[in-house]
């Protein structure tokens, strides 16, 4: 943890940022996150194995969960995200998505995009991941045709810092052992030294922190 922020800080974020753009939220009320190092333990690693941390926007809440030392729930989506709704459930992840209706054995599947075809020099790139190559290269022409028409990306930076610092909280909540409350003005948790403390690190000289 001296050196990132944990599976929640990697993994974490981009699929809670997925949930955000999926339902057009922002900060949730309260972020609360039980978890630790269970199984993997004796080794150099202090990061937690086993975590859950709710996203509480009152109306609605984001459940992250990861296990790093059990089967997954679904090969196909090891990473991911399910979205429970009126009329059925939808497992979305860069590998495709599967829709199941609800009472029903009807699914509807899809899988990544794959332009290989347009693209052989893909097939050459030792160790690209194919599944991600199409989502990375239409975010990048999204961000030039911004610089072109000084509009807004699909994903800034702003989109980027909101789930980065609720993954940190994240984190700090299961430090800390309860539930905190971000304000979005103040750029600090409410009613909390604490936990604001955590908020940054100590440079190693001669950085500082901005």
């Amino acid at each position: 943890m001296e050196y990132g922020n944990g599976t929640l800080g990697d993994m974490g974020v981009h699929m809670f940022d997925m949930a955000r753009w999926f339902l057009g939220l922002r900060y949730p009320k309260t972020i609360y996150s039980v978890g630790g190092q269970y199984i993997k333990r004796g080794g150099i690693s202090n990061c937690s194995d086993t975590q859950t941390v709710v996203f509480d926007y009152g109306d609605l809440e984001v459940v992250w969960d990861h296990r790093t030392w059990s089967e997954v729930p679904d090969r196909r989506h090891p990473w991911g995200g399910y979205f429970y709704g009126e009329n059925g459930l939808l497992k979305a992840s860069v590998f495709g998505y599967d829709f199941h209706r609800y009472y029903s054995n009807e699914v509807e599947s899809g899988d990544f995009l794959d332009e290989t075809d347009k693209y052989p020099q893909d097939k050459k790139e030792p160790g690209l991941e194919l599944q991600c190559v199409e989502a990375v290269r239409n975010h990048m022409r999204d961000f030039l045709d911004r610089i072109a028409d000084r509009g807004r990306p699909r994903s800034d930076i702003e989109e980027g810092a909101i789930s980065t610092i609720c993954c940190a909280l994240g984190n700090i909540s299961m430090k800390l052992g309860r539930a905190l409350e971000w304000d979005e003005e103040t750029g600090s948790v409410k009613n909390d030294d604490e936990a604001n403390a955590l908020l940054a690190r100590e440079y190693r000289a001669p950085w500082i922190h901005p």
